[in-house]
């Protein structure tokens, strides 16, 4: 995807691409922000009020101040992409224009929520002790603990046991097997 002909906004990276620049956004979380609703929205427009939640989480009606600071914002990202890409104005908010490409491609991570490194671990059905997992993420057993317990109000994770010996995994789904369960192979 990044050697293709296509203008990609990559979520994994934070920049911005075509064929022969890269633009890096990753010191500019608004600009990325909102090149990024821009680029799931191409060839479409983007409403103001859509692009004021993504750049700002403001999830009323802007007010003239924030109109004017998304103006400001939209200013911005139209002078580091100027090479790239140019933002239309529209009726409704603005539309990206690639100026090389002929499509527009956005890269994202699988999995996109606030404990997704610590899901990741426990998706494929084992269970993990809090401290396992810390010290596989390389992040204290405290973090892990608040970010479990996040997940587990959520439905996400369960746990069993106590103490040292509570372990936890994602809750099974009715009609699949647990690897226990699964058949041996067969003799040639």
């Amino acid at each position: 995807m990044l050697a293709s002909h296509a203008f990609v906004v990559d979520a994994c990276r934070h920049v911005v691409r075509d064929e022969s620049t890269v633009v890096s956004l990753a010191k500019r979380p608004v600009l990325f922000a909102l090149a990024r609703a821009l680029g799931e929205a191409w060839p479409a427009d983007v409403q103001r009020d859509t692009l004021v939640a993504r750049a700002f989480g403001i999830r009323s009606s802007p007010t003239n101040r924030i109109a004017r600071g998304l103006r400001v914002e939209v200013g911005r990202l139209r002078k580091v992409l100027r090479t790239l890409a140019d933002l239309s104005a529209t009726k409704r908010g603005f539309a990206l224009v690639p100026r090389r490409a002929s499509e527009v491609v956005v890269l994202a991570r699988p999995v996109e929520e606030e404990h997704a490194a610590v899901l990741a671990f426990l998706v494929d059905g084992e269970s993990w002790s809090s401290s396992a997992l810390a010290l596989a993420l390389g992040t204290s057993q405290r973090t892990v603990q608040r970010a479990l317990d996040s997940l587990a109000a959520a439905g996400k994770v369960q746990s069993f046991g106590r103490g040292r010996a509570r372990r936890w995994m994602t809750p099974l789904l009715p009609g699949f097997t647990t690897t226990l369960l699964l058949p041996a192979p067969l003799p040639d």
